[in-house]
């Protein structure tokens, strides 16, 4: 009886994120980014992709899978150019999710989160 009662697990619940935005490009936006890898590595993301930890992607809460955006990281005067391929709930007052290969690129692994410049140079 106690193994059947743990076997039900309550669903997880869904998030519901706002409809795609596709910004024009020259857009750009300041703030908190943060990144995520190990835990979702391989699992897919919410376009449809297999997450790559080491590629330089990106989740957006609203941006348009495929969107192409420069992150600058001021602290070490680093930039990449990400694709936004994933959601995140923007709950934590963050502009942006990287992946781990896009945060080794500017120099956020260490800290974890910092402040950052998008600024959009392709939109789907």
């Amino acid at each position: 009886l106690a193994l059947s009662a743990c076997a039900h697990s309550q669903p997880r619940a869904r998030v519901q994120f706002p409809p795609a935005y596709s910004p024009p490009v020259g857009t750009v936006v300041t703030g908190t980014a943060s990144w995520y890898g190990p835990g979702y590595h391989g699992n897919r993301t919410s376009s449809g992709e297999v997450y790559d930890q080491d590629a330089l992607t990106a989740a957006h809460f609203d941006w348009a899978f495929g969107t192409l955006v420069r992150v600058s990281f001021p602290q070490t005067g680093k930039s990449v150019i990400v694709r936004i391929n994933d959601r995140f709930p923007n709950h934590k007052g963050r502009v942006i999710d990287l992946s781990r290969g896009a945060a080794r690129a500017i120099g956020l692994i260490g800290p974890g989160t910092g402040e950052v410049r998008l600024e959009v140079v392709a939109s789907r």
